[in-house]
């Protein structure tokens, strides 16, 4: 779920996992990011099938504190369970791309800016990122990746 997370939300994994269970804020469909990179907090949308989903691991995991927590519940699971993870899930037969947890939050970018059309100061602003600069690199991606297919 973690993962999940992070591609639709756009998380880094250090976010993903410092996530209370408060941060989630379903009357208003949001995610608050707390203490992001730059140590800034931010408000994220939350799709409805990912809010569906994390209630399933909510009733499964019934966390109390962490959003993902390891099985005592006292600190959130670990950047490299995370990471093993996407690996398990990317051992399947027909994968054969190379995907980490920063290409999660790569494709969220690139989704919101060539299928929703959304504008790069939103997608700035969801990212956390501190300069334009940083967000106008998914515009080169986006349009050389374009070129390509």
């Amino acid at each position: 779920m973690s993962l999940t997370m992070m591609y639709t939300c756009g998380l880094r994994i250090s976010e993903a996992l410092r996530l209370h269970c408060r941060d989630i804020d379903s009357r208003r469909m949001l995610v608050c990011v707390r203490n992001g990179k730059g140590a800034k907090d931010r408000y994220v949308p939350l799709p409805q099938r990912t809010l569906e989903r994390l209630r399933i691991h909510w009733c499964q995991v019934r966390p109390k504190t962490w959003l993902f927590p390891t099985t005592d519940g006292l600190t959130p699971i670990h950047k490299g369970t995370v990471r093993q993870c996407l690996a398990a899930a990317l051992a399947q037969p027909d994968i054969h791309k190379h995907v980490t947890c920063q290409t999660l939050r790569h494709s969220y970018a690139t989704h919101l800016l060539m299928e929703q059309g959304v504008e790069l100061r939103a997608i700035q602003a969801m990212l956390g990122h501190r300069s334009p600069k940083t967000t106008f690199i998914y515009m080169h991606l986006t349009k050389r990746s374009s070129m390509v297919s």
